[in-house]
């Protein structure tokens, strides 16, 4: 490639790097400030020594950065004060003027419960550096908390739900974990988000006998990885192996190059299993390229990949890297074909990468039009006013199966049990939720398009890649 293209592609990338975090919802986007208050990522100390009890909350005090509304603001005020009346009028009054924000709804249901007896749960989220993420999983969850309170709760029992923010920080979703152990009416964990975090906080969880289910973290090493470490989202081995089969099955390509983060756990899995993958499928991976080193060029990565006979660009970045990525979609400018895994399925790629990202094909645990017989899809479009992705309904899926745990047995080793037992069954927003001996969920993945439409107000959509389409 020229020099001409390569300052084209620096550009880009600034103009990337500045560029707006796809939402979580299709149909608006949040509007959230990254916070400044961060964990030291080797001491795990913040630069005001703040409390890792700062860092969770049950509706008195927020947790999403930025500017809140007066009628949310007082809400909080009046939790923390104890009054509860007026802290359910003014949040009732904070979700009319901004119906998606699942904080507020989740703080209002808490608030609802005032002092009676309730059954407790924690989301631990990397609000502080990911909060669009965070407010996807949140709207699974709170839409689950706000059906089983509504409908009488568990046999009468209300469902409370903590918020922590982790920041995806392994080191700090630990610490999260520690302080949740010791806290015995905490009967069960929803998160945390990415696999080093989840993989990191594991031991602590294990050896406090607590439930954790994570709807996100899709790594290999989290199979078997302990007996209360749960997942509603399938492995990445699944992943691999339906995107490696429409690779050369359906493409009829067999010369692939992959980019991943060596950084991450997740990337690292997804890259790995692809490779095994494509390999089994009777085809190669020419070249790997690690999207995380400084050098790291687009232009050159493609170009060399194209020169070793590259039919297929894998793209496994993980949210560290997506800019990076997208700096690869537009140079390869659509001669090669794309592949992704589900960190690719944000707003931010239909954006960003527009006409020059159609036809990518991406993997994702769950689409909106892939299961028919649902009405998930119905209810959340009718509380948060928009399309929901796949975080949001597999963090529903994460919390209905914790609910159906505790109406079985609400206590710490009766929720492990039940999840556990053969017998174990709960219905969720993709289906029947069932877990294997090892933690994972039985479930396929749904591959998805990138295709012009109107959907996202990108210009742009993910459309579901027919189950023909997928097969030999």
């Amino acid at each position: 490639m020229s020099q001409k293209n390569e300052t084209i592609v620096l550009v880009l990338s600034l103009l990337i790097t500045l560029g707006v975090a796809g939402g979580g919802l299709w149909l608006f986007k949040d509007n959230v400030i990254p916070s400044t208050n961060q964990l030291n990522p080797i001491s795990g100390q913040t630069n005001n020594q703040e409390s890792i009890k700062d860092r969770i909350s049950f509706g008195e005090k927020s947790l999403i950065t930025g500017e809140i509304a007066s009628a949310k603001k007082e809400g909080i005020e009046a939790i923390a004060a104890g009054k509860y009346e007026k802290a359910i009028a003014n949040l009732t009054a904070a979700i009319k003027q901004k119906p998606n924000d699942p904080e507020a709804l989740i703080f209002l249901n808490n608030a609802r419960i005032r002092s009676a007896k309730s059954y407790t749960i924690v989301t631990s989220l990397p609000i502080g550096n990911d909060a669009n993420t965070s407010l996807e999983i949140l709207r699974g969850i709170a839409q689950a908390q706000n059906e089983i309170n509504a409908s009488g709760g568990i046999k009468k029992v209300f469902l409370k739900v903590g918020i922590a923010n982790d920041d995806d920080n392994p080191e700090i979703s630990k610490r999260i974990a520690t302080t949740l152990v010791k806290n015995s009416e905490i009967l069960g964990v929803i998160g945390p988000n990415t696999s080093d975090a989840t993989i990191a906080a594991n031991t602590v969880y294990t050896s406090g006998k607590l439930v954790a289910i994570t709807p996100t973290s899709t790594s290999v090493k989290i199979s078997n990885l302990s007996p209360y470490v749960f997942r509603t989202v399938p492995s990445d081995f699944i992943a691999a192996r339906s995107l490696a089969n429409y690779m050369v099955n359906k493409l009829q390509k067999k010369n692939a190059a992959v980019f991943f983060n060596s950084g991450s756990n997740y990337s690292q899995s997804l890259k790995s299993e692809f490779v095994s993958s494509v390999s089994l499928e009777g085809g190669q991976v020419s070249n790997e390229f690690d999207l995380s080193q400084a050098n790291f060029s687009a232009v050159r990565s493609v170009e060399q990949a194209t020169k070793q006979g590259a039919e297929v660009l894998m793209l496994a970045s993980n949210t560290e890297t997506l800019d990076k990525a997208l700096q690869v979609v537009n140079v390869n400018d659509k001669r090669l074909a794309l592949l992704g895994g589900d960190d690719v399925y944000t707003l931010k790629t239909l954006e960003l990468g527009r006409e020059k990202a159609v036809g990518m094909v991406v993997a994702v645990p769950w689409h909106i039009d892939g299961n028919f017989s649902s009405d998930f899809p119905q209810k959340s479009r009718q509380l948060w006013g928009a399309d929901v992705n796949w975080r949001t309904a597999l963090s529903y899926d994460a919390t209905k199966a914790l609910i159906a745990a505790l109406e079985i047995n609400p206590t710490r080793p009766g929720v492990q049990q039940a999840l556990t037992s053969s017998n174990f069954f709960a219905t969720g927003a993709s289906g029947a939720i069932r877990f294997l001996r090892s933690g994972d969920r039985n479930a396929p993945v749904q591959l998805v398009k990138i295709a012009p439409g109107t959907r996202s107000r990108s210009g742009y959509d993910f459309v579901r890649v027919p189950q023909s389409a997928t097969k030999n």
